[in-house]
């Protein structure tokens, strides 16, 4: 069953992009494999293992998480809405640094940002229409035993616990790793993002689609802003 997500990404013509992309081993835009960055680290076969799960949403920063469309939801209305809620909108910018988020790597703001803040919840809130209530089963996926009160909240009223208040804006890297290999990973990463401008402008927000469940996310549109 068919899912959408609206995520923040760079220019898909910029060395953010191709580089994110390659360190996860997937291009969202083409829906292909993409190669490794040419490191030995990136020869092992844990390499496979730790981007597995990030390859399949491609490489972004989630505004509104996964979901399935509402009953009757139709995709172009969305894809409209969100190429007019983009129109209003006035592009700004976050130097970003490499950081452990959890039991990952992720790009992250440098400081905090109110901008990026106030976009995301505002994607919560609008688009949240669209979005079909979870299925006991997706509810489970988040294991809601291990979050907090007003997480549990969130997930049952928006979908995603990690909003408003409990939203980090990252941009994922890799998956869940032991502390070990991410000891390993962290400074090859550090230097392969060194060669690259670690600053996003937020100038467009991107419709993903995920075919089902086993599918990879692709981008099916790229709305710019019009501020």
């Amino acid at each position: 069953m068919t899912r959408y997500a609206i995520y923040a990404t760079p220019p898909t013509d910029s060395a953010l992009w191709d580089l994110g992309s390659s360190i996860l081993g997937y291009d969202a835009v083409t829906g292909r494999d993409v190669p490794f960055p040419d490191h030995p680290v990136f020869h092992d076969p844990l390499s496979l293992a730790w981007s597995a799960e990030p390859r399949r949403y491609g490489f972004h920063a989630t505004l509104k998480a996964p979901f399935h469309l509402a009953e009757g939801g139709d995709a172009a209305a969305l894809q409209a809405d969100l190429a007019g809620f983009c129109k209003g909108r006035k592009p700004f910018t976050l130097d970003l640094t490499l950081a452990v988020v959890g039991h990952f790597l992720a790009l992250v703001a440098v400081a905090p940002e109110q901008a990026i803040d106030a976009l995301a919840a505002d994607c919560v809130r609008h688009f949240d229409p669209y979005r079909a209530p979870l299925t006991p089963e997706d509810r489970e996926r988040r294991h809601p035993e291990t979050l907090i009160q007003r997480q549990v909240e969130n997930l049952d009223t928006w979908g995603y616990p990690y909003v408003f208040d409990d939203f980090q804006f990252h941009m994922t890297l890799t998956g869940a790793m032991e502390p070990a290999d991410r000891h390993r990973l962290e400074p090859v990463l550090r230097d392969l993002l060194a060669k690259v401008p670690l600053r996003l402008t937020v100038e467009a927000l991107s419709l993903f689609v995920q075919p089902d469940r086993e599918g990879r996310f692709v981008v099916v549109e790229r709305c710019p802003f019009g501020g």
